[in-house]
């Protein structure tokens, strides 16, 4: 079971729950997305607790981060963007930044694995995108699906392929971080496992556990390199697709 590549995204209950007849147990998954929220929670608490003139070292790596999502908030959105969706678009990055870091670490959890995670904050975002764009704009939120310029002859055709890609957003939005993650943890698990299966084998193909070993650090470097920037694409196209919400027309 220990080099079992796929038992790393096991979904196990810590403590069995039913409200209504619906299991709302609490359960691994459950326990890291918490412990997400509590570290990052508890970081920012706590580095900002003096806010100093003159920042110490954890107030500068918090204003850091502050500065860095806000200003993509900003060049996405605009102004008008920064004031509404900021902290919705932070409490994302960091909510996905933290479940990947911690699902790093030697058999703990990282809830980005399971698609079920991914797919309720793509839907959520898509579901945001929607109910502002209709609210902000009303129906000229639909001149989203027609753009100018095109020659009418062929409008009908972008318009069928623009309302594809707009509803296929979720999709992609919510793929791409689940499939980043699972993948480079397989990879990773694999990799790990031939160690002490060479080790196992004998003195000979001992020798050569040196190379799955190395491949193993640095794929490990890498997907520490993978948690920040899956976070940062997800934060990204988050920025992007609210754009559309405040300006469709554009």
């Amino acid at each position: 079971m220990s080099n079992d590549p796929i038992h790393q995204f096991h979904i196990n209950d810590l403590a069995k729950i039913e409200i209504g007849g619906v299991d709302a147990s609490f359960t691994n998954a459950s326990l890291f997305m918490v412990a997400g929220v509590a570290v990052a929670s508890g970081f920012l608490i706590w580095a900002m607790r003096s806010s100093a003139l003159v920042p110490n070292r954890a107030q500068s790596v918090a204003e850091i981060g502050y500065s860095f999502i806000h200003g993509m908030v900003r060049d996405a959105t605009g102004d008008e963007g920064v004031k509404k969706f900021f902290p919705f678009v932070m409490t994302l990055f960091l909510f996905i930044f933290m479940a990947n870091m911690l699902g790093m670490f030697p058999y703990w959890f990282a809830p980005t694995s399971q698609i079920i995670v991914t797919a309720t904050m793509a839907l959520m975002v898509f579901a945001t995108v929607i109910l502002v764009g209709l609210a902000k704009n009303g129906l000229k939120f639909f001149k989203l699906f027609v753009p100018s310029g095109v020659p009418w002859y062929i409008l009908w055709f972008v318009v069928i392929i623009e309302i594809i890609s707009f509803f296929s957003r979720p999709l992609s939005h919510a793929v791409r971080l689940w499939a980043n993650v699972l993948a480079g943890h397989l990879v990773l698990k694999v990799f790990a496992g031939f160690v002490p299966a060479l080790i196992a084998a004998g003195a000979a193909y001992g020798l050569l556990s040196i190379l799955p070993l190395g491949m193993t650090v640095a794929l490990y470097a890498l997907e520490f390199l993978v948690a920040f920037l899956q976070a940062y694409v997800f934060a990204l196209l988050t920025c992007i697709y609210l754009n559309d919400a405040l300006h469709p027309g554009h």
